[in-house]
């Protein structure tokens, strides 16, 4: 295997561990693309499910006037300059008076760019539980729910979230994640897309002409985030890509960085996809979809031990998920 292929089988490698890499280039994007800047052309959501040793989840109380005095779980907008993680800590100290750690990004949700909400499983570090004494402007009290006595409720939608929080403690169905501190420009993904053979093989897409590499992706804001990868393969594959099966698997990792507004305020989206032939198959089955732009090429995994990571995550699903509530 030469030294090339040694770079690129590092790189998979660093992506499966839930590391991050510079966004240098682009392989898609819409016609114009500009870097998002936060609260104006992007919104980032943080919320932290934090539980205790009762199975207890820790609940705010709104101030806010359209939802006063309803119950939600810690989140809010993040501001300039903070980290994903700084922003979750933040809410949750805010709303609640209590300093937490992450324990795991839990799932991602978005709608386009109109919204992206990062979920946290979370633990409590310190600091004291707010009361109705200390009511502000950014809540009027915390409190432990357990889940069964009765509580006004701002929106259903957290139900789902504390039971992903709930089924993660008790079983974990994918590694530790958490946001790597790296900058991007826009929001982005970074495709792991695979193709395997019915032998064995593995083969994975590789951007750039010059320097071979994953390709990256540009979000259109008009999509949801899963959209860029699509569009990447309809651009390198046009001929074939209506017989393929392209299925995103989920996400291995982000990345975002946020320290210099309105340069550095994406979020790149590591993802792992698979694509199949459909149809009866015939003998270009076990092989490649063909690529018709020298820009992409397919780039054979060679190491054995790799190729059994790769093939275990695409079969057991151990990745973070994103749920996307574009309509």
């Amino acid at each position: 295997m030469g030294s090339t292929d040694l770079i690129l089988e590092g790189e998979v490698e660093r992506i499966l561990n839930g590391d991050g890499l510079e966004v240098n280039e682009l392989d898609s994007a819409p016609e114009q693309v500009k870097p998002v800047v936060l609260r104006k052309t992007v919104c980032y959501i943080v919320c932290a499910v934090i539980i205790n040793a009762k199975n207890e989840v820790l609940m705010m109380q709104e101030a806010k006037p359209e939802c006063y005095r309803r119950w939600y779980l810690p989140a809010g907008r993040m501001e300039e300059t903070e980290s994903i993680v700084e922003g979750m800590r933040r809410e949750v100290k805010e709303e609640t008076g209590l300093d937490c750690q992450p324990i795991t990004l839990l799932l991602v949700q978005e709608q386009g760019l109109q919204w992206i909400r990062f979920v946290f499983l979370a633990e409590v570090t310190g600091g004291s539980i707010k009361t109705e004494a200390e009511a502000d402007a950014e809540s009027l009290q915390a409190q432990w729910w357990d889940r069964e006595s009765p509580l006004p409720l701002r929106n259903r939608d957290i139900l789902c979230l504390i039971e992903a929080g709930l089924k993660y403690r008790e079983k974990p169905w994918f590694p530790r994640a958490l946001p790597v501190e790296m900058p991007c420009p826009l929001v982005c993904q970074r495709l792991l897309l695979t193709f395997a053979g019915p032998g064995g093989d593995l083969w994975v897409l590789l951007g750039g002409s010059e320097e071979p590499r994953l390709p990256v992706a540009a979000c259109d804001g008009a999509r949801s985030v899963a959209w860029a990868g699509l569009r990447l393969v309809r651009e390198c594959m046009p001929s074939s890509h209506r017989r393929l099966a392209v299925t995103p698997r989920g996400i291995l990792g982000l990345q975002h960085g946020g320290r210099v507004p309105g340069k550095a305020d994406g979020v790149c989206f590591n993802a792992l996809l698979s694509v199949e032939h459909t149809g009866d198959g015939g003998p270009e089955a076990g092989q490649p979809p063909p690529l018709e732009s020298p820009a992409f090429r397919w780039h054979r995994v060679e190491s054995p031990q790799l190729r059994d990571r790769i093939r275990e995550r695409l079969a057991s699903g151990s990745l973070l998920p994103v749920h996307s509530l574009y309509g």
